[in-house]
């Protein structure tokens, strides 16, 4: 099993999931060029895996059909995603090309957002970032905060593969919600030395995330802390404290 990130546009991430003879499963194909590229190397499309409808994770897929017009193209209902073969929904069970992934519907940066887990592997898109999650740009913040409970409660060792290279930029504001955190210092640490040699700082692990990222720690004493002082008041529940905390970020300038 090969899984490596192929870098698009500025900070995105196509995933792939090739077996030892170059049969791959793509996820998120934003942009078609990487993938095209990776296949000179040897890289042989077998499926795509779409998380949400946004450009930047499915605008690759009318190129690859060109080019593979067999290539199963599997993803949540939503009639913003054009060309898909198989629509999947919360229970659903993937099986192509010797994989198998568990289908999870994670509402909140999208509606009908999904994400798919199986050998070990989480592929989240923009829902559970390393340090981070992504915006609500349709979801409710009680919808996002039981779709991160739902990701954060899969087995530690899971590890976590999403879309966006934010790490670095995640744990600037990760700091300022809870400083006296050493799980998030060592991981805004080695993700620097990452980025510093031109390697992602992704996947990163589910116990990674639960040790230091502030949206899984709501309830961690110094997030309750922050947010107090933030409110002026002690959060009303966890789904108040989310949504406080992902208003804080929405504003935050490092």
């Amino acid at each position: 099993m090969r899984l490596h990130p192929l870098p698009a546009f500025a900070d995105n991430y196509i995933w792939t999931l090739a077996d030892e003879s170059g049969a791959a499963l793509i996820v998120d194909p934003g942009d078609a060029a990487p993938v095209f590229d990776a296949a000179r190397d040897g890289l042989r499309p077998a499926a795509v895996l779409l998380t949400h409808h946004h450009p930047d994770h499915i605008g690759g897929v009318r190129d690859l059909l060109r080019k593979w017009p067999q290539l199963p193209v599997i993803g949540p209902q939503d009639e913003r995603i054009p060309y898909q073969t198989d629509v999947v929904a919360e229970g659903d069970t993937v099986a192509v090309a010797g994989w198998r992934f568990e289908v999870l519907e994670i509402p909140g940066h999208t509606l009908s957002h999904v994400a798919f887990h199986g050998h070990g592997l989480l592929f989240c898109g923009d829902t559970l970032f390393s340090l981070g999650c992504g915006r609500l740009f349709e979801g409710s913040p009680a919808q996002m905060r039981a779709s991160l409970t739902k990701l954060a409660a899969l087995p530690p060792e899971t590890r976590v593969c999403c879309g966006h290279e934010y790490t670095v930029n995640n744990g600037r504001f990760a700091c300022v919600v809870e400083p006296g955190n050493p799980a998030l210092r060592r991981r805004i640490e080695e993700a620097r030395t990452m980025r510093e040699r031109g390697l992602p700082t992704l996947p990163s692990t589910l116990a990674d995330e639960l040790a230091a990222n502030p949206f899984l720690r709501v309830d961690a004493p110094e997030v309750r802390c922050s947010l107090r002082e933030r409110l002026g008041r002690e959060p009303a529940d966890a789904v108040e404290a989310f949504a406080e905390l992902r208003r804080w970020k929405d504003g935050f300038s490092s």
